[in-house]
């Protein structure tokens, strides 16, 4: 598939994908959702990527929906329009790499949505996010289930009511964001918790993050069940046994992702 919004590229265990629209300051349009759809199923079975970095080209990350694509349709378009965006998002969660949001500028409505669904989020210091859909006529609702995910009922409710803009350092007090970076350092301290990341073994990063979200809304007692099982299984897998083996021998491991 030909790209026109978006920029795909690998970087040894390292994939970006960046959002390529800034004059509409990388809106989600239906062409851009697609693909993203299309470079994230694709990734997702590449066995040399360990980690994926989403990012913006120009000054902002994403402004939301593409709304000249949001007037004037009827329910078929508008519904086609939240399935896809619903099937990006719940994509980002399903693939086996850990997804890392690279966050410059602005990040609304959708969005924010899209930087919060993804597992990680390093944002420049001058970085903004809010879900101000309430001030046209438009709440948020599928925003609010990232945004209520992430930082909890209270703080969620304040940001979708008021729609307004939190800070990157608000927003990481939050738990909405890892961490609030210089925007000269951006680039390299997101490539850099991508870095770490990929020194583990993809078959193990994939078994950790399936497992998290498996879990997280669980009751305590099917979590920790559920959790008793799988690292019961993932014991089993020769990654596990090789990496305690070197553990055990003050050695490095040899990871077979497998």
């Amino acid at each position: 598939m030909e790209y026109k919004e978006i920029l795909f590229s690998t970087e040894g265990e390292i994939a970006f994908l960046t959002l390529n629209r800034p004059e509409k300051i990388n809106a989600l349009s239906k062409q851009m959702i697609g693909e993203i759809i299309h470079s994230l199923s694709a990734v997702s079975t590449d066995e040399s990527v360990k980690v994926i970095i989403l990012k913006a080209a120009g000054r902002h990350f994403c402004a939301g929906h593409y709304m000249k694509e949001m007037v004037g349709e009827g329910v078929k378009e508008y519904k086609f329009i939240f399935d896809q965006c619903t099937k990006m998002m719940q994509m980002i969660h399903e693939i086996p790499q850990p997804v890392i949001a690279q966050v410059q500028g602005v990040a609304t409505a959708a969005g924010c949505q899209l930087a919060a669904w993804c597992d990680l989020i390093v944002a420049e210091e001058g970085a903004k996010f809010s879900t101000p859909g309430v001030k046209i006529g438009l709440f948020c609702t599928t925003p609010m289930v990232a945004i209520t995910r992430a930082i909890g009922r209270k703080a969620a409710m304040e940001m979708l009511l008021t729609g307004r803009y939190f800070s990157a350092r608000e927003a990481k007090e939050l738990g909405l964001i890892n961490k609030v970076v210089s925007s000269e350092d951006l680039d390299k301290e997101t490539r850099k918790m991508a870095g770490r990341i990929a020194e583990s073994s993809r078959f193990v990063l994939a078994i950790g993050k399936q497992g998290f979200y498996a879990q997280a809304d669980q009751t305590d007692d099917k979590a920790l069940n559920f959790a008793k099982h799988t690292i019961t299984m993932n014991l089993m897998a020769e990654d596990a046994q090789n990496g305690i083996k070197a553990f055990i021998e003050k050695k490095t491991p040899q990871w077979r992702n497998r």
